[in-house]
């Protein structure tokens, strides 16, 4: 018995499994996706997948480093 394995013909997921909302930015920090995207991601179109894709690499320098804990006492 041979196993064909299933292929989907639309973009994964771009999860990481680091699930943390940034509290000002509203976006996850692990995948840059907003809330809203995340909630309604398995309903878009393939192509609003693709068009949420191809823009999260811009949001991650929205994100600015957090001055607290260990590294605020070293600096």
């Amino acid at each position: 018995m041979i196993d064909d394995v299933w292929v989907r013909d639309e973009p994964l997921s771009p999860c990481t499994k680091v699930c943390q909302i940034h509290p000002e930015m509203r976006i996850c920090i692990g995948c840059y996706r907003t809330i809203d995207e995340i909630a309604r991601w398995s309903r878009f179109t393939d192509m609003e997948r693709r068009e949420i894709m191809e823009a999260l690499p811009a949001r991650a320098p929205m994100l600015a480093k957090r001055k607290g804990g260990r590294a605020r006492r070293h600096s």
